[in-house]
């Protein structure tokens, strides 16, 4: 009975300190759940209510930062910006401000140009970050790129310097040479002779007016709001029309062909307007007793079929560095034929701007005594085109292919 006994006295000694050690392990194990650890603090930090969802519809490029100065959250534009780079903030100026702001509180802003990621070279990132705190641990970083606009204001700058000198220029003139007049009072011949210059002048001057005028409607106004088809033949003859007189006093035999049942679409007036001045630069630009021609065909591209229209002078031709920078505004190839053939040097841009909002392209082929070729490229209009659609092989048919460099086509007829 004694060791029965002490048996059980024993057995429930154990059971007693099983229970207690099971009690304690239990307790031990919520105590370590409860606590964070270093991977939770680095990978779930608390953002407050809603800014979340707030920093995903900016547009600007968003960071924030925690005590740690370590990135808690950054949008993908910041990443494109390469603001941020292996979790850290990449821009020692900007983490600066950061911590200046988790120290006092105060929101700083600043404007920055940051290099582009990559190779380094090319136009500078110019950018506009602010700083804020967020709650008592985070900072929020907001980065604007201001690259396009700060582009935009240098055009808007270089175009109202070019217009106010441009338009200079004749009124100048004019003024002199009313002057000039006034003293000749008394000479005829001088007087003749003046009163001729300020003709030219004035005409020069409306030239530049209206060109200015076409220029902000092409790029102010939606050619498609009121598209229409329109014949390439018409606007061919029409263009042709416009340069008559001048190709007549150079002896410049202007020639069309291929032009026999195209249509494109788009706004007529602006059509117009770009193909004249094409064919107006080759008849200015062209010495005498040359020829000009106009061709055109109906070409297959991934978008639908295109009327490619080419007008090819023999003029004195364009060199490298010229052809980058004809379609800009005001540029002049030649500044002193310029003068005397009063071009503006807006022409080719109004063709680009015409181009381009028609959603086609122009471009250039040129080599210095061997003339040029200018080719503008538009979208075909009606059935022609969605037969164009159903039969992809067209190029074959004209014998040529979209990266073969375009060939002139000869002008097989002069028109009268």
């Amino acid at each position: 009975m004694d060791v029965n006994a002490a048996v059980a006295a024993a057995a429930a000694i154990a059971g007693v300190l099983t229970g207690v050690i099971a009690m304690l392990a239990f307790r031990w194990s919520e105590r370590d759940q409860k606590r964070p650890t270093r991977t939770s603090l680095h990978t779930d930090p608390v953002l407050p209510p809603g800014v979340d969802t707030v920093l995903s519809v900016l547009r600007s490029s968003a960071v924030v930062l925690d005590e740690a100065d370590a990135v808690v959250k950054a949008s993908s534009a910041a990443y494109a910006l390469g603001l941020v780079r292996g979790g850290k903030l990449a821009v020692e100026p900007m983490l600066q401000m950061a911590r200046d702001t988790r120290r006092d509180g105060e929101i700083r802003q600043v404007e920055l140009d940051l290099p582009r990621r990559g190779t380094g070279r090319g136009e500078a990132l110019a950018v506009s970050a602010r700083v804020a705190p967020l709650g008592s641990r985070l900072v929020l970083l907001l980065v604007e790129d201001l690259t396009e606009a700060r582009r935009i204001e240098a055009v808007r700058r270089d175009f109202v310097a070019n217009v106010s000198h441009e338009l200079k220029t004749p009124v100048g003139a004019l003024s002199l040479l009313s002057e000039a007049v006034m003293d000749a009072s008394d000479d005829p011949e001088a007087v003749q002779r003046f009163a001729g210059r300020m003709q030219i002048e004035a005409t020069r001057l409306t030239n530049l007016v209206q060109e200015l005028i076409d220029l902000s409607r092409v790029q102010n106004d939606d050619p498609l709001e009121d598209a229409e088809p329109v014949r390439v033949d018409e606007l061919v003859a029409e263009a042709m029309d416009r340069c008559r007189h001048q190709a007549g006093t150079k002896q410049i035999t202007m020639a069309a062909g291929g032009t026999d049942d195209l249509r494109v679409v788009g706004n007529r007036g602006q059509l117009a307007a770009a193909l004249g001045n094409l064919v107006e630069n080759a008849v200015n630009y062209s010495p005498a007793r040359t020829r000009v021609g106009i061709a055109a065909r109906r070409i297959s591209a991934p978008g639908g079929a295109l009327i490619e229209l080419a007008v090819t002078d023999q003029g004195i031709g364009i060199s490298e560095k010229d052809k980058e920078r004809v379609f800009e505004r005001f540029y002049r190839v030649d500044p002193a034929r310029s003068r005397a053939t009063g071009g503006t040097g807006l022409g080719l841009a109004i063709v680009k701007h015409v181009a381009a909002s028609h959603g086609g392209e122009v471009t250039v082929w040129s080599a210095e005594g061997q003339g040029s070729t200018f080719t503008l490229r538009l979208p075909e209009a009606g059935a022609a085109r969605d037969r164009a659609q159903q039969h992809p092989d067209l190029d074959d048919e004209a014998g040529i292919t979209e990266s073969s460099p375009y060939e002139p086509l000869p002008a097989p007829e002069v028109l009268p």
